[in-house]
């Protein structure tokens, strides 16, 4: 139970990372295409899927995205010099919404592994009645 919580934990740091980094990049914009926040969306997802993939749980995966969404939280308040990274614009709207949608699809996904084993027996159950 301690490697687990001590995962969790390291998940969640990982998560912070990867938060503060998409949301200082999420106001880059090409013209009117916002390159910075499909960049860190893309990002942050591939961490949470790749968490999730990898761990086989969804627990480690939504500790990354509780860290995710803390740092976004945290650096969109305004700062102690009066600086704020993420402004109360469209964009900066969009990033969090963003953001919470992805740490929500993903960690809310089905556990495809299950299913399998479920179709599985299943077939065998279907398969001795014959």
């Amino acid at each position: 139970m301690l490697s687990r919580g001590v995962s969790w934990l390291a998940a969640a740091l990982v998560g912070a990372v990867y938060g503060v980094a998409a949301t200082i990049a999420h106001s880059f914009t090409i013209g009117p295409v916002p390159v910075g926040m499909i960049l860190g969306g893309i990002a942050c997802a591939a961490l949470l899927v790749a968490l999730r993939a990898l761990t086989g749980d969804r627990w480690a995966a939504l500790a990354a995205g509780l860290g995710i969404m803390a740092l976004l939280l945290v650096i969109s308040q305004r700062g102690p010099g009066g600086s704020i990274v993420v402004p109360n614009t469209a964009l900066g709207n969009i990033w969090m919404y963003v953001a919470a949608g992805i740490v929500m699809l993903i960690v809310a996904w089905p556990d495809t592994r299950r299913l399998s084993e479920l179709s599985a027996r299943a077939a065998a159950t279907q398969g001795e009645g014959r």
